[in-house]
């Protein structure tokens, strides 16, 4: 007889466990990303045009496309050129390099690059998380070295830096 209880006792805390389960939503989310993707579907970025005095071209498409990417990769969102749910745009403000440190001989030792992007964000959902922010990334070179051989890694180690800045003031709730 106690062992017929025990096997109904048992089915039901496995049948009450399941209900449970099937009840319960558990999401984890590894990209930092709080979105909810019943209000926001898209994003759209447009171009961000150079608007400063010290130009590399290439920079313009390596930052657009690295944004992209960023958020097709790490969300649910649909890219779109424009009229997204989230909408991004801006201009890169200033790319500038400057004199670091200088070694014995009275020469410059370290180069410093920084770089600086205008945002403007609109939220369709959420007008209250709207906002317009600069966001920048500095990094230094051997002087030794010509600009032209570093150039395209360094500007990329930036752009990735303000990409990912720009990714958690606009879709990450930390």
């Amino acid at each position: 007889m106690d062992w017929k209880k025990n096997k109904i006792i048992i089915g039901l805390c496995l049948a009450l466990s399941l209900i449970v389960l099937i009840a319960c939503k558990i999401e984890y989310s590894f990209n930092g990303a709080s979105i909810n993707y019943n209000e926001v579907k898209s994003v759209s970025i447009t171009k961000f045009p150079i608007r400063c005095a010290y130009v590399w071209a290439p920079m313009e498409g390596m930052f657009y496309n690295s944004l992209t990417d960023a958020y097709a990769k790490k969300t649910k969102l649909k890219v779109l050129k424009k009229n997204g749910d989230l909408q991004l745009a801006g201009e890169i403000t200033e790319y500038s390099q400057t004199n670091k440190s200088i070694s014995s001989d009275g020469f410059s030792a370290q180069t410093q690059l920084k770089m600086t992007v205008n945002v403007r964000f609109k939220n369709s959902s959420k007008p209250d998380k709207n906002f317009e922010k600069t966001f920048s990334a500095v990094t230094q070179y051997d002087s030794k070295q010509q600009l032209n051989s570093v150039q395209e890694q360094l500007v990329q180690e930036m752009i990735d830096d303000i990409v990912s800045q720009i990714y958690n003031a606009t879709v990450a709730d930390w």
